[in-house]
């Protein structure tokens, strides 16, 4: 028992100090290893990197500042050294760390700093930032290694005197590699191959066909999308929805083709910057845009973009480089030698990117559309069919002019005549309009009162709220006449207290409001454009046209507008057809034209007079009719593609170092773009460095950092934890890594083999190390409890979304199908209560959607899915380099009642009925194997007969239970079963598919 606290108190207070001292002799005190990481958390805060709040001007993490000319540290001589005096020191006023700081100094710790001191106290540059080497292991002759990794491990193994387990048994060595590279179960075919040939050119050939699996590409994502923290809505306020799916699908691809890591890292942060950039570059650039966003009324876009700036350094860092370069935000970093100017200079990177800090309707632009291979295709055959029809325009056109001597005649009896066109916008909700957005609550006449067809749009609130078009299949193009006019109708019992109209002209800032000032949107104590005050509200109780002449908001003759909003700030409104109005008359430059004899009209004058008529002839208004509907099915075509967020560069602007962090303190330095100062400087003679100058940087053979980060996390992936276990801290707060020449050849070899993923994966999964059981000796779990030796296997629960996408397979409900806009699996009623602006109810999807992998789940930052959230998956408000992993009553709860889960244990049971043989003992045995891929237990099976007897007598006794449990969710019996003996069976696969041995990679 006491020996479990200690381990409990390691991993509470432990994790940023050094542990990797050896397990025979002890050997010479090393710095990285043993003193940096004891001080670090010790000392730094006052003693370290931050100059500005270093105490008594002592720094302890420079040799020379600690040791010349002070002799607070006396090399070889701890007795002599101050530091020795004050960490041991029983007086308060003198005790170092202060007693105040709860950083007391363990005996043991106290004893490796004076070891340290006696032996010279020899300072070493941090691991993390001296230049990759690839190392040679020392040779044991008693071992029998695959590659490298186990030359090395083998080796710190024999020094340790360390005995290492053996190799696991085939059957959990198939389905450990299943769920490592593929993040599914085996299939009972897969597994009974292996297990009659486990010979190691099986096991490679089987490690092989699991890396080609387009599988693979949707497990590796999983990890990746934790990173760059992607998810489907905004985060910030209303965390309202934002398309960036296809950056998710890029990814999916890139780690399915083996897309060089390099080329990876260059696409993403520079892909709308390199040389005749792709569709998919462009796409891939939409990393820079993943951040959480805001369109909150009132919020100050300065703030925002700083607070934008902030989270996009802090990513970056910890992405790409394993560096917390974000704590240097408002200070020097206090254990790293990172100052705040790196953080702002390593921000000016993007400050090249197009971006709003408050977005508005929904729309985080810059877009781009997303198109398939077969869109394009159609594309390009209304292209060629549009191009025919504009082809015709000129023989018309002379054809016409032979005619217009006629027409002039006609026109000048008709100079003076004026008559209005009237077109209808909104109306029935079977008319395609465009992209909207809000609650479109259409109601019929025996609902509510109706204006024109056979609907109407109902809209309630005690607050804010509207719904909106735009990207309109139809644009308004606008004149000097324009009016545009809405029907509404307001409830006498509940009128709002403010009624808007807005337009959308690339600009939502076109506004006109009825009543009081409620509505924020726009609002200035004078009426402007983007907010003109028309009166009074309309009377209640009656339908009213209200109108709105374009130029009052600021629509100018030739803008196109392609989008409205119907906003109103509480009360009960119905919404009907809305329009726009243009008068048709000859214009007067043209009428004074008509006026004048043929001969004395200038060239000017006649041309006016000659494309006026030619545009309203009816054979040209025909032909431009047919091009305006082949263009209009262009835009409705391309439409069906989806958008997603890309980054656009345009002219950088202005950053400075903002003193402690204050977006309102513009007093500090301007900087450019530059990498951190310590780890050098870019060579970009006199041009700005650019996003793609710092991603060539992280590609460098060099870089200390990349392929270092990248290695390590690959490593954790597919042994539980890393070579250094802090997968996302290098620096002075992270720990020093078990095997750091292990680390760095690996490093090495990544990028010698042209950044070659797969082949990294391929080197680890085929070593000896990783094919060990993870089981481990009494001698293991006393003397290295967190597997830093890799004497052994780690043990891990799956992620999140691995568990619902193995009960799916394992019930055969499981719909594969790469890519594709995200999905709603079963959830709560009432769960988004809580989401405003706008109000949501969240509607699962049926059919083949909801059977889909959790990759493809719908991800909302502030109310993650429930089962996700249960087992620890991350809100992806900001980088996830390591999730965390609970064991709760939560998540028994969960696999037993979650709709999707009764579903599966449902659909399984029928299986097991159909497919596991004629008796029970055969069909358990099935049931287990297919589930966990191994015979059960006796005692296992016994436990199962006896939850199966006790239910069965339950629902015969209970026949409408048992119809309400296998009733639950979408997917049919496809058996003709008695239904308390189905009900029975369900109950038998809940307790499977709850098993430890299910939810658990060995």
């Amino acid at each position: 028992m006491l020996r479990d606290y200690a381990l409990l108190l390691y991993v509470l207070i432990g994790s940023a100090v050094s542990s990797t001292l050896s397990l025979a002799d002890p050997g010479p005190i090393r710095f990285n290893r043993d003193v940096r990481g004891l001080l670090s958390d010790k000392c730094f805060a006052c003693h370290g990197p931050d100059a500005k709040t270093v105490e008594g001007g002592l720094r302890l993490d420079l040799a020379d500042a600690s040791t010349k000319p002070s002799r607070v540290i006396v090399p070889g001589d701890a007795d002599a050294s101050e530091l020795i005096r004050r960490i041991v020191s029983d007086d308060p006023d003198e005790r170092m760390p202060p007693p105040e700081f709860h950083k007391e100094l363990s005996a043991d710790e106290q004893n490796v700093l004076r070891r340290w001191i006696a032996e010279g106290a020899h300072y070493e540059s941090h691991w993390a930032y001296t230049s990759i080497q690839r190392r040679e292991p020392r040779e044991v002759a008693s071992t029998q290694p695959v590659n490298v990794i186990d030359r090395f491990i083998d080796a710190r193994l024999d020094e340790e005197g360390v005995e290492p387990v053996g190799e696991a048994d085939p059957v959990t060595l198939v389905r450990r590699l299943s769920f490592d590279l593929t993040g599914m179960p085996p299939t009972l075919d897969e597994v009974e191959a292996y297990t009659r040939d486990p010979s190691r050119d099986a096991y490679e050939h089987h490690v092989r066909r699991l890396l080609d699996s387009p599988r693979y590409g949707e497990r590796m994502a999983i990890y990746w999308l934790d990173l760059v923290r992607y998810a489907d809505t905004v985060g910030y306020h209303g965390d309202q929805d934002v398309s960036q799916f296809p950056y998710r699908d890029y990814v999916i691809d890139a780690f399915n083709t083996n897309m060089p890591y390099d080329r990876f890292i260059r696409e993403q942060l520079a892909g709308d910057l390199l040389p005749q950039a792709t569709l998919q570059q462009h796409v891939a650039s939409g990393y820079n845009r993943l951040n959480q966003t805001t369109e909150e009324g009132g919020s100050q876009a300065k703030e925002y973009l700083a607070i934008y700036f902030a989270d996009r350094v802090r990513n970056v860092s910890q992405v790409f480089m394993g560096a917390t370069l974000g704590c240097a935000q408002c200070h020097d970093h206090k254990y790293d030698p990172y100052t705040t100017r790196d953080f702002y200079a390593m921000g000016a990177f993007f400050a090249d990117i197009e971006e709003q800090g408050v977005y508005g309707a929904r729309q985080r632009p810059p877009m781009m559309r997303v198109l398939s291979p077969e869109l394009q295709t159609q594309l390009a055959t209304i292209d060629e069919q549009i191009q025919a029809l504009q082809s015709q325009m000129t023989s018309l056109r002379e054809d016409l002019l032979t005619k217009q001597s006629q027409w002039e005649l006609d026109a000048v009896a008709n100079i003076d005549s004026v008559k209005e066109a009237e077109s209808v916008w909104i109306d029935e909700p079977d008319t395609k309009v465009g992209t909207k957005d809000g609650d479109w609550n259409y109601i019929n006449s025996a609902q509510g009162p109706v204006h024109s067809g056979t609907k109407s749009r109902r809209q309630i609130s005690e607050g804010l709220v509207q719904h909106l078009v735009q990207d309109a299949t139809v644009k308004v193009k606008v004149d000097e006449s324009t009016r545009f006019y809405a029907w509404v109708h307001l409830d006498p019992a509940n009128p709002p207290r403010s009624i808007m109209l807005q337009f959308n002209d690339g600009s939502w800032d076109h506004r006109a409001v009825w009543g009081g000032d409620e509505i924020e949107y726009g609002r200035k104590s004078e009426s402007w454009a983007g907010y003109h005050r028309r009166g009074e509200l309309p009377a209640t109780n009656e339908w009213f046209r209200l109108e709105v002449p374009a130029v009052e908001v600021g629509l100018k003759a030739g803008q196109e507008v392609s989008g409205i909003a119907f906003t109103q700030f509480g009360g009960l409104a119905h919404w009907d057809d809305a329009g726009w109005i243009v008068t048709d008359r000859i214009p007067e430059e043209v009428a004074n034209t008509l006026r004048l004899a043929p001969e004395k009209r200038s060239d000017a004058q006649a041309k006016t007079l000659q494309d006026y008529y030619v545009a309203r002839a009816e054979p040209m208004i025909s032909l431009q009719e047919k091009i305006r509907a082949r263009e209009n099915d262009r835009d409705s075509t391309e439409e069906l593609a989806p958008l997603t967020v890309v980054s656009k560069s345009v002219k950088p602007r202005e950053i400075r170092v903002l003193p402690r962090g204050d977006w309102m303190d513009d007093s500090g330095d301007v900087v450019e773009p530059a990498i951190p100062g310590f780890l050098g400087k870019l060579d970009t003679g006199d041009k700005r460095a650019t996003r793609l100058d710092l991603a060539n940087w992280l590609c460098q053979p060099d870089n200390p950092l990349t392929s270092r980060t990248m290695v390590n996390r690959l490593w954790s992936l597919l042994f539980g934890r890393g070579i250094c276990a802090s997968v996302d801290d290098f620096g002075g707060q992270g720990t020093y890594p078990s095997y750091p020449d292990l680390l760095d050849t690996l490093a090495v070899e990544f990028v010698e083999s042209g950044w070659d993923i797969k082949h990294l994966i391929y080197e680890i999964v085929t070593s000896n190390a990783y094919r060990r059981s993870s089981k481990p000796t009494a001698y293991l779990v006393e003397h290295d409890p967190y597997n830093e030796l890799f004497a052994r296997q780690g043990r891990f629960r799956i992620a999140a979304e691995m568990i619902r996408d193995n009960a799916l397979a394992t019930s055969g409900l499981l719909v594969e199908r790469i890519g594709g806009s995200s999905v709603r699996p079963y959830q709560p009623d009432g769960y988004y209560d809580q989401l405003n602006f706008p109000k949501r109810t969240y509607v699962a999807d049926r059919g083949d959607n909801q059977y889909r992998r959790g990759v493809y789940s719908h991800w909302q930052r502030t109310f993650l899915h429930p089962m996700l959230k249960a087992f620890d998956a991350p809100s992806r408000e900001e980088c996830t380099a390591v999730r965390s992993r609970s064991n709760t009553p939560l998540q028994s709860l969960v696999l037993l009642n979650d709709p999707t889960f009764v579903e599966v244990a449902r659909v399984f049971a029928a299986r097991i009925i159909q497919e596991g043989g004629p008796d029970f003992d055969s069909r358990i045995d099935w049931a287990y194997r297919t589930a966990v891929s191994r015979h059960p237990p006796r005692d296992v099976a016994d436990e199962l007969r006896r939850v199966y007897d006790k239910h069965l007598e339950h629902y015969r006794q209970n026949v409408a239970d048992a119809k309400l449990l296998t009733a639950t969710t979408d997917a049919p019996v496809k058996i003709d079963v008695d239904v308390a003996e189905l009900a029975a069976w369900t109950s038998v696969a809940r307790v499977i598919m709850n098993l430890h041995e299910t939810i658990t990679r060995y």
